[in-house]
């Protein structure tokens, strides 16, 4: 058998170059990802001798799994353009195969870690409760088919050919399904599919252009992930979309995550970009650099301060400390209350934890001066580890997850909370 062409490179690039000139940018951009590998599948000696080669484009399994039916278009554009430039060179025949790339993965067998049907019953029946539709300003359909391929899923009434039809059918035309038909539809596995594949649902659910409402999205975020977290996961912004977060499901690899996760969460809570940039700097720093994630955490607990305060109409001075500020918070939030009963079990202990609370900020800009960022140090100076970064974030965390709960309790219990007169930040 004749070898395939040395320059075969150059015709891929030359059909890519011809892609994009007739506007087919995703075949292109297909092309350009891949991996191509040329295998012989057969012989035939009509014409002097003709072999049989197949172009195996290769690309990311999950790429691979995600393009549907729009595999075939894309093949068929790429083939369309490629095969006739191969046939001015040889006799051969050629034909392109887009597969996944195959590569080696020697834990492959090894099971991820679950997420429980509990786990996922208590998700749905917290939405339930809610009144939550999981396809959000969308239709089911065009919510499903952002995730499946609902031509290629059977239906379940024999008068349509797939799920697409039956789904229009019963949720549309005739609304004779319930909202919460999807949890128990066997063809999409919510129960008991893969880990991966039930968090990308649980993503787009969340997903800016299904969920526009912030709020709506930062308690959905909150309820599923108290129940991910005690199995391991949890979903953590990837991106931005027109300024609202895109989520994707993770493994929780490392307590701080945790941590950071939460922050994350408060600071879209209080719509607070620049806080976003220090929970970044955290994130980045606590593993390498102690002192600066200890001093990024102060600096992100008087970001919280002033802008509760902000917007409680609270004014403050440029060139007050944390210890102040955090004074002037507990006394708008009442964080230290009055209100729990003497008879009440414990109520001693719940008013010290308070107090003690409230002390965090100081310890924090205590404990900053001796060992975080931005002072110089002598020769001897022995600097923290990693561990107690993560104790001074974990702990600054917890104090701005708890007053952000408080500040959004008084809202909602309309406590006389003020208009913002224009604090100082």
């Amino acid at each position: 058998m004749d070898n395939y062409p040395e320059n075969f490179d150059d015709f891929l690039a030359t059909t890519a170059e011809m892609l994009v000139a007739d506007g087919l940018i995703d075949a292109a951009d297909l092309l350009k990802s891949s991996e191509y590998k040329v295998e012989a599948a057969g012989y035939d000696n009509w014409n002097g001798g003709t072999t049989t080669w197949t172009v195996y484009l290769q690309i990311d399994p999950k790429e691979n799994a995600h393009l549907g039916n729009n595999k075939d278009a894309l093949t068929g554009q790429i083939n369309s353009r490629l095969v006739p430039m191969l046939e001015q060179e040889t006799a051969d025949w050629y034909s392109v195969l887009i597969s996944p790339k195959i590569e080696p993965k020697p834990d492959w067998r090894k099971p991820a870690g679950n997420i429980p049907r509990d786990a996922r019953k208590n998700i749905f029946d917290g939405m339930r409760l809610e009144n939550v539709s999981w396809f959000g300003s969308l239709g089911d359909v065009e919510f499903l088919g952002r995730l499946y391929d609902l031509e290629n899923l059977p239906s379940t009434d024999s008068r349509f050919q797939d799920a697409a039809g039956d789904i229009w059918q019963h949720r549309v035309n005739n609304d004779d399904w319930p909202d919460d038909w999807i949890f128990d539809d066997s063809r999409f596995r919510l129960m008991s599919a893969p880990p991966e594949e039930f968090l990308r649902f649980l993503c787009e659910v969340l997903h800016p252009v299904v969920r526009p409402d912030r709020n709506e999205v930062l308690k959905l975020l909150q309820h599923f992930n108290d129940q991910l977290r005690p199995h391991g996961w949890h979903l953590v912004e990837e991106e931005k979309i027109a300024g609202r977060p895109r989520y994707v499901g993770q493994a929780i690899r490392n307590h701080h995550h945790r941590s950071v996760s939460r922050a994350r969460t408060v600071a879209d809570a209080l719509d607070a970009g620049w806080m976003q940039k220090e929970i970044e700097r955290v994130e980045n720093a606590i593993d390498t650099d102690p002192a600066l994630a200890l001093g990024t955490a102060k600096d992100l607990l008087e970001s919280c301060c002033k802008t509760i305060l902000t917007k409680r109409g609270v004014s403050f001075s440029k060139s007050d400390d944390l210890p102040k500020l955090t004074k002037a918070l507990t006394k708008e939030l009442k964080l230290v209350p009055d209100g729990i009963p003497d008879e009440a079990k414990g109520a001693d202990k719940i008013r010290l934890i308070l107090r003690n609370l409230s002390a965090l900020t100081q310890y924090m800009a205590e404990l900053r001066g001796l060992y975080g960022s931005g002072h110089g140090r002598d020769g001897k100076h022995r600097g923290l580890e990693p561990r107690h970064a993560r104790l001074a974030v974990a702990s600054a965390v917890a104090f701005i997850d708890f007053v952000t709960e408080t500040y959004h309790q008084r809202i909602e219990a309309n406590d006389g909370a003020k208009t913002p007169q224009g604090g100082s930040s």
